[in-house]
């Protein structure tokens, strides 16, 4: 029987859908929700670099290699007075929303939750991220790199994921959530929302390359598969964040160049930032920097150890910057192979000014040498190994101090070498190719230029919900006249209790040190104009001034979301949520539990005495890793072999050590390693037997803040090992036999634990409100 036509009139429709509805599909009238599309807008990627400083690019005045960055200056704009935050999370929070970094929730490095709105270490979920601006307006959003905008306790294969970049906008995401990693051997890589389960990488293995493979592989998979569609890739580079780890023919191409020192390096780059123009005839570099407790000593002063160092580290670092050089020119020829390069939008730049953490003379030991003195002799019998997988190293301040030039400080600082940074733009935007821009630009400002030379809007509301606007404003009109003037008048500077504010030409700022009170009395006044090397203190002379200044910042800081500052007694490290506390509950671990995060690992053992308990079934000739937690930069491993059972700690430092028991008889067995801890920042190490003590040793240092940095792992020691000569043998060196389980069992902290003492670190840092 054929079925009537229904009469138009009858058809229905649904709510919220825009056609008819009849009995059949055939008598109905489709409708489909219209897609965002940006077809024919340009592409977009933004570089960011890890503590790159200000003069460590060839268009900077660097000695170091950098034809590609430098051809990206040649063919666009570069711009001399570009303004990061003075630390890393700050920045990206600032980077992708637009808006300061107390405002969006990360007023500092995301490695506290004090519990605090400015410092809740996670992005607020009532602003915009670019991703999320992009991705609703069409574009394929991609990420590569360090994110560092997520707790360190929502970090772990549980979540929660609210604050990882898939939930912030990116369609894809490839690279590490912490704040830094192992180049050669990354401690946890994460594909869009899972952890990348990786035993044991290759021996030339290097992440800076991983990462641009990756980030050429998302790119050239979206456009062959929706070749209209444009892209907006973040590219946030591990280096040359510390550890200092370089491909060993990028080291060698430095040998010997930096033998003559930071002084000399200083003295060239400056000559070199004159003849390209990059700072006026009329300026003066600053001077060696010898404020208490950032003082460089002059070169020749060093002694031929404390030199020879030096140069090296130094030689390693311009590796790095050179590596990223290299990848940026296969990223770029990959552009023009898809035929993209013309379309895409290009920025890079800096998170901050370059880092000051190696302290004095550097170290080869970076996760655990600001709890310890540096050993000069111990880092020189290790000169051979900088730059490769068994050292993590830091260069001296003084390299700091150079990459920083011609300003004065580092990374942390409000003064200008913390914050004054590389910037590069290049791409169909106005502006002729090649030249120069000198007015003062933020990094809140990006994400509103380049919404505006994408034709794209800001928006009011994200998925229904009021967000914030940004606080920066597009420079596009700076980028088309080189006469026009800054588009952002004011801007509030905060980082770990260093204070500044900028209105205009003219810059107040503070040098605080920490355990001191917060007080008019340490607040320095520059005429940026002038004087952007900030030599010249104006603080006597314009009180007036000055005064607008600092009530402007203490009306910005209540409105900012800043307050309250860090007084330098490391409380904010030490209170917690009180949902943290299932953490450091005992946890028992199963054969094939992927790596524990290093985060969660932490706290079975930080600051505190811990059992570990191995049950597992011992074979005639059953050998391997029992249970390892840590790296190359500090950990310890349990393993069974044929001369017995032996357990090792690694202080970080380049010092092992060892103790041994017996082989255990064949059949199920109680193996348990107890690290006690009866205070001195020392755990007495005993390793028993089905109850039995068969080993002990006293004195062994406490592994904790970022070593050991790896996680735990049962039954092999995955990626960085513990003990190399072990990974040089075996690899990851697996159980051959059956483990049942591993116990963790946090046990007491000692009385002169840091968490012991909050009370009396509160009561001390109230002195200073």
């Amino acid at each position: 029987m054929t079925e009537q036509p229904t009469d138009a009139a009858a058809r229905r429709t649904y709510p919220g859908f825009g056609g008819l509805v009849g009995r059949t599909f055939a008598g109905s009238e489709p409708w489909w929700p219209e897609r965002p599309s940006s077809a024919g807008r340009p592409n977009v990627i933004v570089i960011l670099a890890d503590d790159l400083g200000y003069a460590d690019l060839g268009c900077y005045g660097s000695e170091i290699r950098t034809p590609n960055l430098d051809r990206l200056a040649a063919g666009g704009l570069q711009l001399t007075d570009f303004h990061s935050t003075p630390m890393c999370s700050p920045t990206r929070a600032s980077l992708l929303t637009g808006i300061d970094p107390h405002a969006v929730g990360v007023g500092t490095v995301a490695h506290s939750d004090p519990g605090f709105p400015g410092y809740a270490m996670e992005l607020a979920s009532d602003v915009a991220t670019a991703a999320e601006i992009y991705r609703g307006n069409g574009y394929f959003t991609a990420m590569v790199g360090k994110w560092h905008l997520a707790k360190d306790s929502d970090q772990n294969d549980a979540g929660p994921r609210h604050s990882w970049p898939c939930q912030r906008g990116f369609d894809r995401y490839y690279g590490f959530l912490d704040g830094f990693t192992n180049l050669h051997h990354p401690h946890r890589l994460i594909e869009d929302n899972h952890a990348v389960e990786v035993d044991q990488y290759p021996d030339d293995y290097y992440f800076t390359d991983d990462m641009t493979d990756r980030a050429i592989g998302m790119l050239k998979a979206s456009k062959a598969a929706a070749p209209d569609r444009p892209f907006f890739l973040y590219m946030a580079h591990g280096a040359v964040h510390a550890p200092l780890h370089a491909k060993a023919d990028d080291i060698a191409r430095y040998r010997g160049r930096y033998d003559a020192g930071w002084d000399a390096l200083r003295e060239e780059r400056f000559a070199r930032m004159q003849e390209l123009g990059i700072v006026g005839p009329d300026v003066t570099m600053a001077p060696r920097n010898t404020e208490p407790g950032n003082d460089v000593a002059p070169w020749d002063e060093l002694s031929d150890g404390q030199r020879r160092l030096a140069a090296r580290y130094m030689e390693i670092y311009a590796a790095m910057v050179d590596n990223i050089d290299q990848n940026t020119g296969r990223l770029l020829d990959a552009l023009e192979a898809m035929g993209e390069l013309d379309d895409t939008i290009i920025v890079f730049t800096s998170d901050n000014g370059a880092s000051r953490e190696g302290e004095v003379d550097g170290t080869a030991s970076y996760y655990v040498h600001l709890l310890n003195e540096t050993d000069v002799e111990v880092d020189l019998a290790r000169l051979d190994e900088m730059g490769g997988p068994t050292t993590t190293p830091h260069y001296p301040r003084g390299w700091a101090m150079a990459g920083n030039t011609p300003f004065r400080l580092y990374k942390i600082n409000a003064h200008a070498g913390g914050h004054t940074v590389p910037f590069l733009l290049h791409g169909p935007v106005p502006g002729e190719p090649g030249t120069l821009r000198r007015p003062y630009q933020h990094i809140t400002d990006l994400l509103p230029t380049l919404l505006e030379l994408c034709g794209l809007d800001h928006p009011s509301q994200a998925e229904g919900a009021v967000v914030r606007p940004p606080q920066g404003t597009s420079f596009a009109p700076v980028l088309a006249d080189p006469e026009h003037p800054s588009t952002h008048p004011e801007q509030l500077t905060e980082m770990i209790g260093q204070r500044g504010y900028r209105l205009g030409e003219m810059e107040a700022v503070t040098l605080h040190q920490p355990l001191t009170p917060f007080d008019e009395g340490e607040w320095e006044l520059y005429d940026m104009a002038a004087d952007p090397t900030q030599l010249h203190d104006l603080a006597a002379e314009q009180p007036e001034v000055l005064a607008d200044l600092v009530a402007r910042w203490e009306e910005g800081a209540w409105a900012g979301r800043v307050y309250p500052l860090d007084e330098g007694s490391q409380v904010k490290y030490l209170i917690r949520p009180p949902s943290q506390a299932t953490y450091e509950a005992p946890v028992t671990l199963l054969p094939g539990t992927p790596t524990l995060e290093r985060w969660r690992s932490l706290q079975l053992l930080f600051l505190r005495s811990v059992a570990i308990t191995v049950r597992v079934v011992v074979g005639p000739d059953d050998e391997g890793i029992l249970v390892a937690h840590g790296d190359q930069g500090g950990g310890y491993a349990l393993w069974l072999d044929g001369d017995g059972l032996h357990l090792a700690h690694n202080d970080g430092c380049g010092r092992m050590r060892q103790i041994d028991g017996p082989r255990p008889e064949p059949g199920s067995r109680e193996l348990r390693v107890e690290l006690d801890a009866p205070g001195g920042g020392v755990w007495d190490a005993l390793l028993r037997i089905d109850g039995e003590l068969v080993a002990s040793e006293a004195g062994w240092p406490c592994l904790y803040a970022m070593a050991p940095f790896e996680g735990i792992d049962v039954g092999l020691d995955r990626r960085s090992p513990v003990v190399w000569r072990l990974y040089q043998e075996h690899g990851c060196y697996p159980y051959t036999g059956h483990i049942t389980s591993v116990t963790y069992e946090p046990g007491a902290r000692p009385p002169d634990s840091p968490a012991n003492l909050i009370p009396m670190l509160q009561e001390m840092g109230k002195k200073f409100e």
